[in-house]
């Protein structure tokens, strides 16, 4: 099956590759859409959005029979087709962040993931019946792992961020457990000699159920704001995402959880990093790590690197745009000369950090922001107010987008609303020159160390 077919439409891996290849070759992501099923149906009555849901749902969700044709390599061939053929100074794997987009502009490289997300058929299911889903996801992970031994399976049940669509459809992350082929080729013929690779590795952990060999399972996730704990039966929390989302905290019943905690979906596994560890030292390639314990970590150390990158190169480094979730444009952002920060999405956690950054930080003079509606309802959202409260850290220009905005949070917004945004800000060309891999590695070594960010 082809890889556009198999990864999820809007996850996250799918739109940085797409975002990143397009600055590569010079272009915005004014052609990149993507609308939630369920927010395309808000202000109904909540039974017929998500009745809506499931039907929309299902024009691009896998079934059974098509999660046996899911090939790996197919997907990894997919992946790095997308970017220009010509030679590049380096290369980024690894695990998806806003961040790496603006990272990969800034020094000419691709960006390859280490998994990918799938969104299967779940028929008669039900949001607030975790078990079964890990039934009928097991039995998913065992049609995808046939076809494609290299995979771990990592499904995740979270009604916080995926809201009704997590009782009709299952969400599953297949992540390398070795170099993909087409990566090895990818980075044979297309880096120049003795290039560096940067391995960017998402440290977060949540408690998992290995469920059988090559599949686990994973109730709630980091991106939902919320904690492990509030996904037990007796949470407050949890009551009112399973109301929201057309469930009864009476019938949540948890599986068993007796392993400690693990990566979560977006880690890295460790059959991967040995493949480009081994990849790198035999072809003569420094590698590089990243380590990450908090989206935040890696979007502060970023927009820092930004603003010096800017200003060394005569510019004011003085526009701020705040960008969330699948809402960015790096190509724009390099155009208009603004430094970019990256919320992974609109919780609270999320927008508290950007605001004790701009706390820290210096000021701007000017303050764009982009909150992505995430298109359901959930207790740790942020709500407008506070994202005006990012917007007003700006000394002449305070600028929420009112489209993204209207009807905040249950509807959504596509990625090229971002484009038309960043496309009104004035140019500011031309670019700087491209930043270099070591001095890239040092400025975020000197400004994420503060953060928690470990690069080795």
């Amino acid at each position: 099956m082809a890889g556009d077919r198999v990864v999820a439409a809007g996850s996250t891996a799918r739109i940085l590759v797409a975002a990143i290849a397009r600055a590569l070759s010079g272009s915005d992501c004014a052609d990149l859409g993507h609308v939630g099923p369920v927010s395309r149906f808000a202000g109904t009555p909540d039974p017929v959005r998500r009745a809506a849901a499931i039907r929309s749902a299902g024009r691009t969700a896998l079934t059974a029979g098509q999660a046996a044709e899911v090939d790996a390599g197919r997907v990894a061939r997919w992946f790095v087709d997308q970017y220009p053929r010509r030679r590049y100074p380096g290369a980024l794997l690894g695990s998806p962040h806003g961040g790496v987009a603006h990272l990969a502009a800034a020094l000419g490289m691709p960006w390859l993931p280490a998994g990918f997300e799938m969104i299967a058929h779940w028929p008669q299911g039900a949001v607030d019946r975790p078990r079964a889903a890990l039934d009928h996801g097991a039995a998913l992970a065992g049609r995808v792992l046939a076809g494609s031994p290299d995979l771990h399976v990592r499904q995740v049940h979270c009604p916080a961020s995926r809201g009704a669509l997590a009782g009709a459809t299952v969400a599953l992350t297949g992540r390398w457990r070795a170099l993909p082929a087409a990566y090895r080729s990818f980075l044979a013929d297309r880096l120049t000699p003795g290039a560096p690779v940067l391995m960017l590795r998402d440290t977060r952990t949540w408690p998992v159920v290995d469920a059988a060999d090559g599949h686990s399972f994973q109730l709630g996730c980091p991106a939902s704001g919320l904690n492990p704990v509030d996904f037990h039966p007796d949470s407050h929390a949890l009551r009112q995402v399973l109301r929201a989302a057309g469930g009864d905290s009476e019938r949540w019943e948890p599986p068993e959880i007796s392993a400690p905690p693990a990566a979560a979906e977006h880690g890295v596994e460790s059959g991967f990093d040995r493949g480009v560890r081994d990849w790198t030292s035999r072809h003569g390639h420094p590698l590089h790590q990243i380590l990450v314990p908090t989206p935040a970590a890696l979007s502060a150390a970023t927009a820092d690197l930004y603003r010096r990158w800017l200003r060394a190169a005569g510019k004011t480094g003085d526009r701020l745009v705040v960008e969330c979730g699948r809402l960015l444009d790096p190509w724009q952002v390099l155009r208009a000369g603004l430094v970019p920060y990256w919320c992974e999405n609109a919780t609270r956690r999320s927008v508290e950090q950007v605001e004790w950054w701009l706390a820290g930080s210096e000021s701007f003079t000017s303050v764009d922001v982009l909150p992505e509606p995430p298109g359901v309802r959930s207790p740790a959202l942020a709500g407008l107010p506070q994202w005006l409260a990012v917007a007003g850290f700006g000394r002449r220009r305070r600028a929420l987008d009112r489209t993204s905005a209207r009807g905040y949070p249950v509807t959504s917004v596509p990625t090229r609303r971002a484009t038309e945004v960043l496309r009104a800000q004035p140019y500011d060309l031309p670019s700087p020159a491209p930043l270099g891999a070591g001095e890239a590695l040092a400025a975020l070594r000197d400004g994420g160390s503060h953060h928690g960010l470990l690069i080795c």
